[in-house]
């Protein structure tokens, strides 16, 4: 699956704006981002294995709140992330 990360998180994928990953559901798909990008994960997903407040997925068009929800091959995946700051 084609996943495309927001530029925050692209020092974690030598700046990569697109990576491919694979998994039935979200929560594998970013297991297998973080194997391949060690701390990628971590950003998105907080301790309690829930995601960060400041991020938002996307599988194809629909924003997804749950790391059960399942995917499909061909989909893809948006990895979006508010910035603050003045």
């Amino acid at each position: 699956m084609i996943v495309r990360l927001a530029t925050p998180l692209r020092s974690y994928t030598a700046t990569r704006g697109v990576v491919d990953a694979e998994g039935a559901t979200l929560a594998d798909l970013l297991h297998d981002l973080d194997r391949q990008f060690p701390g990628l994960r971590f950003r998105i997903i907080d301790e309690q294995d829930r995601i960060r407040p400041h991020v938002k997925l996307f599988v194809n068009q629909d924003q997804v709140h749950t790391l059960a929800a399942p995917l499909a091959t061909g989909d893809e995946i948006h990895v979006v992330c508010a910035l603050s700051g003045g």
